[in-house]
This record gives structure tokens, C-alpha cells and sequence, in this order.
């Protein structure tokens, strides 16, 4: 016979368990920081400390700043459709001296093409955000400003006439992911030469990986037809200077980005010091 007594022992013990359950997943969920009128939650907090490796106090920062961001785009109605990102994605490939089709397929190569636009997204949203702040407040950097910087950084406006590389080449493209995490592997599936590459001779595509890539180190795995392929870059040498009228366009966007930061900077610093911040716990 089932004694009584102990049953109703393990249904208060259930009850009580369930009932701790309740109040520490209550608990996880709680409200930590109210910024205005939007919440920072524990395990908000949380996961910023596991995702950055941040203590407390840095992950709280962040995820304030983040906050107020968002908020800032939100007060100032920004947004980004598909026809911005592709206009900037036209922009990026004219630049790069590249027809659209080409430097599409070379970022396809090179990374997750939808987290590309979605960077793309983001960086659009900022510049529309600085725009709408900054109006007229933000200085505009002139010519005077950008011989300044070229002749007191001109180290930054060369180029390689020529470049020493490793060519790998496989039917897969896993051959050229266990090299590049294995430089030391030898496989009779990888097909290896060595070039020496002319600036002025190679296509676009080519300038532009090898740009990207610095000595001694692999460049991105790329494509052509079915092969599979990627530069170990040995040396770049004849390196020449990059006319100050060549260069004008890139000292302008470092200048100016530059420029913007700080702005972005002092404005969100005195925005969180007008923001109506509560910490609860």
C-alpha cells in the first residue's frame, strides 16, 4: 500500500522545485538597464560577455552604445532598400576598375555573398545616420588638407610593379583549405607554381586579391571555370609611389572617415550622457 503521507511529500517537493524553475528563469530573463524606453536584460549581458569575452562592466558599455545607436537610427527613420545596396555595390566595382559581373563573382569567391550585402547594409545605414547628425556641423576636408596628409604619410600610397607568388591550384576547393591550415602538406591533388606577377599586366580580379593579400601570407581562394586556386604571396618589390593626384580619392575617404568617427564619437558620448539610463541590477 502506497503510503500516503509520502506522496503528498513528492508533490509539494515538485511543486516547489517547478515553482524555483519558474522564479530563476524569471530571473535569466529579468531586466537588468532600461536605456529610454528600451531594456537590457540579463542574458543580454550574458551573452555579450561569452561572445566578446568581455567582463561585465565593458559588455554593459557596449551593449548601451548599441542601443543607443539603434535608437538614433530609429529617431532619425533611416533605412536601406535593395536598389541602395545595389548602387553601392556598382560603386565598389567601378572603383576597383572591375565590371559588376567580375567583382561579384570575385566576392562570391572570397566570402558569403548575402553577409556581404548585409555588411554593405550596415555601412550604408552609417553614412546616412552621419549624414542626418552631422548636417552641416562636419568640416570638409580640402586639397591643402589631403597634400598635408600625402606628404607626411606616403608611405601608405605605393604599390608592387611586380609580386612573387605561389600559385595552388585543385579541381576541390577543401585541397586549398588543408593547405592554408597546413602549409607543410603535400598533396598530389594540388597542382603548385611559382610566378612572378606584373602589376600593370594581370586583370583586375588578380590586383585586387593580391592588394588584399600581404607578404608572406595566402590570399583568398578564387575560382576560374572549374579550378580552384589561391596565391601564397613570397615578396612584393619595385614598390613606386602613387601620384598625389591618383591617390586623392583614398586620402579623401581616410580623411574623412576619420572625420566622421570622431563625430560619431562626441556625439554618442554626449548622447549617453543626456540619455535617461536606469540600472535595476
Amino acid at each position: 500500500m502506497i503510503n500516503i503521507s509520502k506522496v503528498f511529500f513528492l508533490k509539494i517537493m515538485l511543486i516547489l522545485i517547478v515553482s524555483f524553475s519558474s522564479v530563476d528563469a524569471k530571473l535569466i530573463n529579468a531586466i537588468s538597464i532600461i536605456v529610454n524606453d528600451d531594456v537590457i536584460t540579463l542574458v543580454d549581458i550574458d551573452n555579450k560577455m561569452k561572445n566578446t569575452n568581455l567582463k561585465k562592466n565593458q559588455a554593459v558599455e557596449i551593449l548601451i552604445d548599441e542601443l543607443l545607436y539603434k535608437q538614433a537610427i530609429k529617431k532619425e527613420n533611416i533605412s536601406v532598400d535593395e536598389f541602395d545596396i545595389d548602387n553601392y555595390i556598382e560603386l565598389l566595382a567601378k572603383q576597383n576598375n572591375m565590371k559588376l559581373y567580375e567583382f561579384k563573382n570575385t566576392i562570391k569567391q572570397q566570402e558569403d555573398y548575402t553577409k556581404f550585402r548585409e555588411k554593405i547594409k550596415k555601412q550604408i545605414i552609417h553614412q546616412k545616420l552621419l549624414q542626418a547628425i552631422a548636417a552641416n556641423n562636419l568640416k570638409r576636408v580640402t586639397e591643402d588638407d589631403m597634400k598635408i596628409y600625402y606628404k607626411n604619410n606616403i608611405a601608405q600610397f605605393v604599390k608592387p610593379v611586380k609580386t612573387d607568388v605561389k600559385v595552388y591550384s585543385s579541381l576541390k576547393k577543401s585541397n586549398l583549405i588543408d593547405i592554408k591550415n597546413n602549409p607543410m602538406l603535400v598533396s598530389s591533388d594540388i597542382n603548385i607554381q611559382d610566378f612572378t606577377l606584373e602589376d600593370a599586366k594581370v586583370n583586375p580580379k588578380i590586383r585586387y586579391i593580391l592588394a588584399n593579400t600581404n607578404e608572406k601570407e595566402f590570399s583568398t581562394i578564387f575560382q576560374n571555370k572549374k579550378i580552384y586556386s589561391m596565391f601564397f604571396v613570397i615578396k612584393k618589390y619595385d614598390v613606386k609611389e602613387i601620384s598625389f593626384e591618383d591617390a586623392k580619392n583614398k586620402i579623401f575617404s581616410i580623411m574623412m572617415k576619420k572625420r566622421e568617427n570622431d563625430y560619431l564619437k562626441n556625439y554618442f558620448e554626449t548622447l549617453k550622457l543626456t540619455a535617461n539610463i536606469k540600472i535595476l541590477r
